[in-house]
């Protein structure tokens, strides 16, 4: 023990994922959150409407989705290093080249960019990381993850309006692009390694040295993807986060309608739009550490539960000050926490080798789901002249997806797991 204290003090994984989890604040922060405060201003100098703006923004989530099955693809065959590394560079120059942007039709080529290296840099090639590094630790390590991602939104809202006022729009695009390759280059660059087994190390920091037969006997082994896809179980989950996800985009698009629509002040229901991000990070500090000790199955379906709670608080209390802030302490802290139930969820049940691009397929699917979500419900609303059925309609996607979750089972058997899995590593 003591010799292992001493080569190792410190578990490589735990001040490599504290370094990632800053480089996804500045990404989360600038390619993605930062974007709603430059819609005014680029208006008002290139006279774009905000159907115009938003389409673009709409081609970068698309095109960030249909890029996700090759990203993972790349995760699982060669790591992390080089593909966030050069993404990060290229996000730089696009947020430069689109500071300097005049035509609409360039604006939606580096819209389209930003979607695809997005997709090299965010949420899903962190998620392999804490797959492939951490095993009993792991739920601790995704809190850990999105806990840091919870404050992209604070931070670089304001930091974006702020540069904004003192520098131009152009200006303060600049000056996010240099914020980007300062923190995230060097990050990616010099701090990423691919699996712990290069350090002599397993997961949570165990010595291979030192492993004893039971470990092996108990190490978490690998399904291939095409096992994966052909299963009923991940289509069910696929099926239930899609519904959290399409109503929690609605919700996010909507909410502030909404609530002016129901008699609510424009600066309260920005408070309330505001509140979400808060109530997420509360959920992920209070709840989150509940799925060490709880299946993370029922955990996702009691979440998925709780977004269901809060849309029928929200239509039951009539949209008042009670129902409403109701409504977003539960939808917030479910969402929140669901972030991390299914990236949990996808690597205890398939295991690390092929998870980069079982990811990746999910979240195709789950794209859809971000894309039909703004239009479908505006097309709801315009139907039937008011917010009452979308909401209803809501609640009961989400009803089917506990529903989903509760059929797709326990996790995988080991023994099976074992047989399907053709080596431990997978792909190298």
């Amino acid at each position: 023990m003591l010799q292992r204290l001493l080569r190792h003090p410190v578990y490589y994984g735990w001040p490599m994922l504290v370094a990632v989890s800053t480089a996804q604040v500045v990404s989360w922060g600038i390619l993605y959150y930062a974007f709603s405060v430059f819609v005014t201003p680029m208006q008002v100098e290139l006279g774009w409407t905000t159907v115009q703006l938003t389409g673009a923004y709409s081609l970068a989530l698309l095109c960030s989705g249909l890029a996700a099955v090759p990203v993972g693809r790349w995760l699982d065959r060669h790591g992390p290093r080089t593909l966030m590394t050069a993404s990060s560079a290229l996000a730089v120059l696009l947020v430069l080249a689109w500071s300097q942007v005049t035509s609409l039709p360039a604006f939606y080529a580096l819209m389209a960019g930003i979607g695809l290296v997005s997709a090299g840099v965010l949420y899903e090639p962190a998620f392999q990381i804490v797959a492939v590094w951490f095993r009993r630790l792991r739920g601790r390590a995704l809190t850990v993850l999105t806990f840091f991602g919870a404050f992209a939104s604070f931070v670089f809202i304001p930091l974006s309006a702020w540069l904004v006022q003192l520098l131009g729009w152009r200006g303060a695009l600049v000056s996010l692009a240099g914020i980007l390759g300062v923190v995230t280059v060097p990050i990616h660059a010099m701090i990423l390694r691919r699996r712990p087994e290069d350090l002599g190390l397993r997961p949570d920091g165990e010595l291979v040295a030192g492993e004893t037969k039971a470990w092996k006997r108990n190490a978490e082994h690998s399904i291939t993807t095409g096992v994966a896809l052909r299963e009923t179980r991940f289509w069910l989950l696929t099926f239930a986060f899609a519904a959290s996800t399409f109503a929690g985009v609605t919700m996010t698009v909507h909410v502030i309608p909404f609530l002016i629509a129901s008699g609510h002040s424009p600066s309260f229901a920005s408070l309330v739009a505001g509140l979400f991000g808060l109530m997420s990070l509360f959920g992920r500090m209070t709840i989150a550490p509940l799925t060490e000790r709880v299946p993370r199955q029922w955990v996702t379906a009691g979440l998925i539960g709780m977004q269901l709670s809060g849309l029928v608080v929200l239509v039951v209390a009539g949209a008042s000050m009670v129902g409403t802030l109701g409504y977003v302490a539960l939808f917030g802290a479910g969402s929140g926490v669901l972030t991390i139930m299914r990236a949990a969820l996808l690597a205890e049940h398939y295991g690390p080798a092929n998870y980069g691009t079982i990811n990746g397929a999910q979240n195709l699917a789950l794209t859809g789901a971000r894309t039909l979500a703004p239009v479908g419900a505006g097309i709801l609303v315009a139907a039937f002249g008011g917010y009452g059925i979308l909401l209803w309609g809501l609640a009961g996607l989400l009803l089917l997806g506990i529903g989903a979750v509760a059929l797709a089972g326990a996790p995988a058997i080991p023994g099976l797991v074992r047989q399907l899995a053709p080596t431990e590593s997978g792909e190298s």
